[in-house]
């Protein structure tokens, strides 16, 4: 196997794997977006990464895939607002706004595919670390703060 298709095939896999692991936080959240979504958001993304830098009239011109790689960024970032957009819920009665995080889950699982699509290891093993510490630790936080608000209310409500 040559080593280009060693480079696409471990860049791929990355971008599936990351996908598939934050996905699967989202799952067990019971969230809409889960698994094979944000592993396809990664995958798609590295693609058109991996896609550009192995682009041979490319590679040779620093400068022209410099501003290639800038616009793939933009567009990739930018093309998945609208995904989110659909994963975002609104009842302006309720005053709520849910999917949120959904969205930022997609939006950053983007940004890891172009990561992994250019190979980007570093940032990519802080980053994963910190979205679990997000996704999972603060959730944690969020859980017991709510305990905590809503046995304060009780206990002020029985005061009263």
């Amino acid at each position: 196997m040559d080593s280009q298709l060693m480079d696409i095939l471990l860049r791929s896999a990355a971008a599936v794997v990351v996908g598939i692991l934050i996905g699967l936080n989202r799952d067990l959240a019971g969230k809409p977006i889960g698994m094979r979504t944000l592993a396809l958001v990664s995958l798609g993304a590295a693609v058109v990464s991996i896609a550009t830098i192995h682009f041979k009239d490319l590679a040779d011109h620093p400068d022209a895939l410099s501003r290639v790689i800038q616009g793939i960024i933009q567009g990739i970032m930018g093309g998945i607002g609208f995904i989110d957009a659909g994963a975002i819920l609104r009842d302006p009665e309720a005053h709520t706004v849910e999917g949120l995080t959904t969205a930022a889950t997609v939006w950053l699982t983007a940004a890891l595919g172009i990561a992994c699509g250019l190979a980007a290891w570093n940032l990519i093993a802080v980053s994963v670390i910190f979205t679990f510490i997000t996704l999972v630790g603060i959730y944690w936080l969020e859980t017991a703060y709510s305990r905590l608000h809503a046995q304060f209310r009780k206990a002020k409500d029985d005061r009263t």
